[in-house]
């Protein structure tokens, strides 16, 4: 059976939350009145994880196509992940201390939904901390000429990318199907967030 709030089994947050959705649709969010400033850095934050993301993939599937050598695929793949990871975390830590508290008292009907949400963050870092392990196991095995022991290693990695990774596509569409519709709504400044 499956779990409606378990990240890797849901397609959406249960209906009963979605009630703001229904009356600000996608569609017209990007030409709202009440879409201010913050909210749209907000979910360009948000679409700049989702590429980055897709760029981590990429180079990863490269690399383990053969079609990156090992040095250039370190110098770019590093740095891009440390960014990605770090941006994630801090990104993270500020909706858990500030906005949730924020939308939780706005909209006690959503309470549920962002206790949810927080969840995901939880289970999101514990899987940043595999990441990095796995990271780190893989760059140590670049520095040997060991190939099997590198495949291995990608492979690895690849696989506890992914899970995070496809987590937390799953949690950014989810996030902004409870956040913005409720800013539409109340309005930036009626929430307090400007």
């Amino acid at each position: 059976m499956q779990d409606r709030t378990d990240l890797d089994q849901r397609n959406g947050l249960p209906d009963e939350w979605l009630f703001l959705l229904r009356d600000h649709p996608r569609a017209d969010w990007s030409g709202h009145r009440n879409l201010g400033p913050l909210t749209e850095f907000w979910l360009a934050r948000h679409n700049g994880f989702r590429q980055l993301g897709q760029s981590l993939e990429q180079l990863l599937s490269d690399f383990r196509e053969d079609q990156i050598e090992a040095d250039r695929f370190g110098g770019l793949f590093a740095p891009r992940l440390q960014q990605f990871l770090s941006e994630l975390h801090h990104h993270h830590m500020i909706e858990d201390h500030h906005y949730f508290p924020v939308f939780m008292a706005a909209e006690k009907r959503l309470v549920a939904g962002f206790e949810l949400l927080a969840g995901d963050h939880e289970l999101i870092h514990h899987r940043i901390e595999t990441v990095v392990k796995s990271a780190n196991t893989l760059f140590g095995q670049m520095g040997t000429c060991d190939r099997d022991a590198i495949r291995r290693a990608a492979d690895g990695f690849a696989g506890v990318s992914d899970t995070l990774i496809s987590g937390l596509m799953r949690h950014l569409d989810d996030e902004e199907d409870l956040i913005v519709p409720l800013i539409l709504d109340r309005g930036e400044r009626e929430l307090g967030l400007s």
